[in-house]
């Protein structure tokens, strides 16, 4: 699908579809937005073409999972990043990648399926004016982008809490699970913003001739897009690292109550191994044995195990190992 949106220099909108490419053209001093929804096919890619896009811009946009980047070009600044089409509280992410060609006159929008993001600017574009500035518009698009983003994890924090509290609680088993699956989508989340703040950083201290550089009327979108990117990737990695320390907090529970068995069970083997070689000294067959004639020495041996058992137990509370 593809649908366009021109603002002349008059500041009337007109919405349509490929057709009002030919108006834009015309118009020397006209702005265009085009918008592309769904596979790029051929005919869609020789149109980009005509629009002085890149033929290997439009090969990155076309593959699914490209990495994030920036690229300048001499007619325009491609950008590829990775969208969001939907990621629940469990932090399942969908991905979507979105590619944008900005230029002075010119904004292209391509995705392969609905973007939240580009609708939401779409519908909200003539009350903000940003079409006049193709520019600020696509940083702001990232912008928003980073902020659906920023709001789920932010919902994940609530559930970080409960699962240390959890754990707390010797939930370990499910608690463990869970960690562990969140632990792993946290890494392929922080991957994703790393590069999304390699990309944000290259715009703020490197720039293009058309989104801006230095210190232009852009730079402070580019800064707010920064920031946005770096909160992203320090608040991910601060939640990764956050349940690799529950995880290591369950193994070191899980070592301690360990510890304390295997320590009551030598306690216990250490109580029995003196009684037993006595009970096995005089268990064994020989026929002179002194004091198996001696009418109180079964008495005799049980009060020595009595006063061995006794003995070990005050000196093993006395060491503390009781």
């Amino acid at each position: 699908m593809i649908r366009t949106k021109l603002l002349s220099a008059q500041g009337q909108y007109r919405h349509g579809d490929a057709g009002l490419i030919d108006q834009w053209r015309e118009q020397g001093d006209s702005i265009l937005w085009l918008d592309i929804e769904g596979e790029l096919t051929a005919e869609i890619q020789e149109l980009l073409v005509s629009l002085k896009c890149d033929r290997l811009a439009i090969a990155d946009c076309s593959r699914l999972r490209h990495p994030p980047k920036v690229e300048e070009f001499d007619h325009d600044t491609f950008i590829l990043f990775r969208g969001m089409s939907g990621m629940d509280e469990e932090l399942s992410l969908q991905p979507m990648p979105v590619g944008m060609w900005i230029s002075e006159r010119l904004l292209i929008t391509a995705h392969p399926g609905h973007a939240v993001s580009v609708g939401h600017f779409w519908d909200s574009e003539q009350e903000q004016k940003l079409l006049k500035t193709p520019n600020i518009l696509a940083m702001r698009i990232l912008h928003y982008v980073g902020g659906r983003y920023l709001e789920k994890l932010m919902e994940f924090e609530d559930t970080l809490a409960g699962l240390e509290d959890a754990l707390l609680a010797d939930e370990t088993d499910t608690v463990m699970k869970e960690l562990v699956v969140y632990r792993s989508r946290l890494r392929k989340l922080l991957r994703v913003f790393s590069y999304h703040r390699a990309l944000a950083e290259q715009i703020l201290h490197g720039g293009t001739a058309h989104l801006g550089s230095g210190k232009d009327h852009t730079h402070h979108v580019r800064r707010d897009l920064y920031d946005r990117c770096e909160r992203l990737y320090t608040l991910c990695h601060m939640y990764y690292e956050i349940c690799g320390d529950l995880v290591e907090s369950h193994i070191s529970i899980t070592s301690h109550h360990l510890n304390n068995t295997i320590k009551i069970l030598t306690i216990i083997t250490a109580v029995f191994i003196p009684i037993t070689f006595i009970a096995g000294l005089y268990g064994m067959n020989f026929q002179y044995i002194p004091e198996l004639q001696w009418h109180y020495g079964y008495f005799a041996v049980l009060g020595v195990m009595l006063f061995l058992v006794i003995g070990m137990l005050l000196l093993f509370r006395k060491i503390r190992w009781l």
